[in-house]
Formats: C-alpha cells, sequence, structure tokens
C-alpha cells in the first residue's frame, strides 16, 4: 500500500507545476474564474469527470461509484486569495495587482489533484470519492454555499487540511475534537454632535468616546470571561474624523471576536452590550451596535480523526504525527461540512526557516513546497482508509 500511494517524482512535478501556475492568478472569493477553468483542465487531463459552477465557481468531481450500500468520502481544498500586494519576490509571484495566494489555498489545490491522481488509479475502489473544491473560504463561507448547492449529498465522511507553518514538513497535526474558533465580528457606531476642536464644550465627542470604548473592550476577556476558555477580542478598525480641527460627529469601530466555548461567546456578547450602552450614558452619544455571526469552530469527529491519525501515521511515520493540544483563534469554513457530516480538518507542516516572520496573510507568506507531495499522499489514504473500513462493517 505504501507505494502506489506515494507521488513519485513526476507527479510532484506536476503538483509544483500546478501549485505555481495557480500561485500567478490568484482571485478573490467568488471570482476564482480562472482558477476553477485551470483546475477543470488539470481534472480533464486526469479522465475525471466533474461539475463546474458550483455554488458560482465551485467544482465537484467524482472518482468510483457509490452502489451496492458503499459510501462515499469527500475531500476538500479552498481555491480564492487574498487582498494583499505580494513582496516575497518568487518567480512566480502573482500577475494580479493587489491580490495573492498569501494562505496556501494555490498549494491545498496542488494536494487535491495530486491525491485524484494517486485515487484514480486505484483498483475497484469500495465506494465513491468526491472531490470538493471551493471558493470563498475566506471572505464569504464558500462551504455553506457549496452545501446549499448540493456538493455533499450523499457523503458520509470528509476530510480535509491546511497548510501550517507551525510545523515542519513532514508533521501532521491530527486532534479529535474543536480545533477552530467561532469567528463572530462586531460593528459599533458612535453618534455625537460635531463642531470646533476649539469648542468642545460645544459638541459630543466621539472620537473620546470610543478610544474609551476601545480600551474597556479589554477587559472583556481580561476579567469577564472564565480563564479556562480561550478567547480574543480585536478592534481591527476605526474610522471617525475629517480634520484636525473638528469634533467628529461619528466614529465606527469594526471587530472580531473569538471564542472556543459557547458560554464564553455568550459572556462577550452580554458584556460588549452592556459597555457598549454604558458609553451613550458616560460620554451623551448615540450608539448602535451590531453582532455579526461568523463561521462556527471545526470540531474534528473522534471515529474519522482515527482514520486521518492511521493515514498520517503511514504517510510520515509515528514521529511525524502531532497532536494540537490547544484550538486555534482562528476560522474556518470547513466548519459547516462537520455540522453535516462526520470529518477530520488537520494541519501540514510547511514552515520555512528561512522565512521566521513569513506569517500566513503576510505579503512575504511562503510554504516549502516539499508538503505537496505529503498532502496528497495522506488525503488519497484517508480516502481510501475511510472506504475500506466502512466496507467491512
Amino acid at each position: 500500500m505504501k507505494n502506489s500511494l506515494t507521488p513519485d517524482s513526476q507527479l510532484v512535478a506536476w503538483m509544483t507545476d500546478i501549485r505555481r501556475s495557480i500561485h500567478q492568478y490568484p482571485e478573490l472569493a467568488l471570482q476564482e474564474f480562472r482558477t476553477a477553468e485551470y483546475v477543470s483542465g488539470k481534472l480533464e487531463e486526469l479522465s475525471i469527470s466533474y461539475k463546474k459552477r458550483v455554488a458560482g465557481t465551485g467544482i465537484v468531481a467524482f472518482i468510483g461509484e457509490k452502489k451496492n450500500g458503499a459510501k462515499a468520502v469527500a475531500l476538500r481544498a479552498d481555491m480564492d486569495a487574498l487582498p494583499i500586494t505580494e513582496k516575497t519576490g518568487l518567480p512566480f509571484s502573482s500577475k494580479n495587482a493587489g491580490i495573492m495566494h498569501a494562505c496556501g489555498h494555490d498549494g491545498h489545490m496542488a494536494m487535491l489533484l495530486g491525491a485524484a491522481a494517486l485515487l484514480k488509479n486505484q483498483p475497484q475502489l469500495p465506494g465513491q470519492i468526491v472531490l470538493l473544491f471551493q471558493p470563498a473560504e475566506e471572505d464569504d463561507g464558500g462551504a455553506e454555499k457549496m452545501i446549499a448547492a448540493g456538493a455533499l449529498e450523499g457523503v458520509d465522511a470528509i476530510f480535509g487540511g491546511h497548510i501550517e507553518r507551525h510545523y515542519g514538513v513532514g508533521e501532521i497535526s491530527v486532534q479529535p475534537g474543536i480545533i477552530c474558533a467561532f469567528t463572530d465580528e462586531f460593528q459599533i457606531i458612535i453618534r455625537g454632535t460635531g463642531g470646533h476642536a476649539a469648542k468642545p464644550h460645544e459638541s459630543v465627542d466621539c472620537i473620546v468616546a470610543a478610544s474609551f470604548l476601545v480600551a474597556c473592550l479589554q477587559t472583556l476577556v481580561a476579567r469577564e470571561t472564565n480563564p479556562v476558555f480561550p478567547a480574543v477580542v480585536t478592534v481591527g478598525k476605526i474610522n471617525g474624523g475629517t480634520a484636525t480641527n473638528v469634533i467628529a460627529d461619528q466614529v465606527v469601530l469594526d471587530g472580531t471576536i473569538r471564542t472556543t466555548h459557547p458560554e464564553a461567546r455568550e459572556k462577550i456578547f452580554t458584556s460588549l452590550r452592556r459597555m457598549v450602552a454604558a458609553v451613550q450614558d458616560l460620554y451623551r452619544t448615540e450608539t448602535e451596535l451590531t453582532l455579526i455571526e461568523g463561521y462556527p469552530p471545526v470540531i474534528n469527529d473522534p471515529v474519522i480523526s482515527e482514520v486521518a491519525r492511521e493515514a498520517a501515521l503511514l504517510t510520515v511515520g509515528e514521529n511525524g504525527v502531532k497532536n494540537q493540544p490547544y484550538p486555534s483563534l482562528g476560522g474556518e469554513d470547513f466548519s459547516f461540512y462537520l455540522k453535516q457530516v462526520p470529518g477530520c480538518f488537520v494541519r501540514f507542516g510547511a514552515r520555512r526557516d528561512d522565512l521566521p516572520n513569513a506569517n500566513a496573510h503576510s505579503p512575504i507568506f511562503d510554504f516549502d513546497e516539499r508538503v505537496l507531495p505529503i498532502g496528497a499522499e495522506f488525503l488519497a489514504r484517508c480516502a481510501l482508509l475511510f472506504l475500506q473500513q466502512a466496507a467491512q462493517t
């Protein structure tokens, strides 16, 4: 089994070329038209049937059949890029101004196509493998749109993963239970009365009120949530004021709330409402709070996680299989799939030690391409192991 699912040098070169080609032409959420055409072309090279324009720009491909009580398993890769100007200096840097694959989705697509190449030649598949090339992970919850379009129909389990700089090449993190957070957002509008900066007593200064509120919000986690539940409240954007000698009549605060437990989440929501109302009374402003529900947490199924762990052991060996002892406060819309079917989402180690500060979503982000065959082999093994075990029960 080891040799039949290990990419050879020709397949590795093919995947590397795919990653670099996609990297040069990144596209934002729900605009992945060129990317979808490119992926479709690669599926045709492999003689794999597919449906395109799923949820707009998504693709669903099929290997094998689901018949006589057999199961179906899905493998997922995301397709969209970010509104970032690339500064890597790579020879295959983005040719689309202001857009960059700064989170590894180009690598995810290359991995999934590599897994497809490995799986299409497997004799007598004991079920069906569904390949999901999903748009809009970064921005618009493309997973939810794919589900609404029927991408999970007949699917019994799902696997996916993400390139991760915190692990080295040859390491795969597999962890049952919660591994990613709720990703809620908020907007606070503070309104007052503008006026001349030299006569503050004649106005209601929204910038002073907003500054006080930003400082107060830091206590939501430090003093109002149970410290055993990780949480973050970040004000990421402030917009207010027009000139140095004008007192602003409106300030808008936008931010995010990351939690891993419903109790902490509801506590922050309640306290945030109280603080916003208190600022209104304290500074004589009008305030408006909008809470925007984000992605649910990623919660890996314990049974399916064991399948992923076995696949990881076969791919990278015992020393390469890592745990994720603490959940990330990042978000991932793979969580929507897990609300429908059991599955497991893992991390593929791809750290480049020569780029210690190349975080995801950074203009200098890059990863070690040696992760591509590892990810392809792991995904292929997950699919085959799940179908084989299901056929035996």
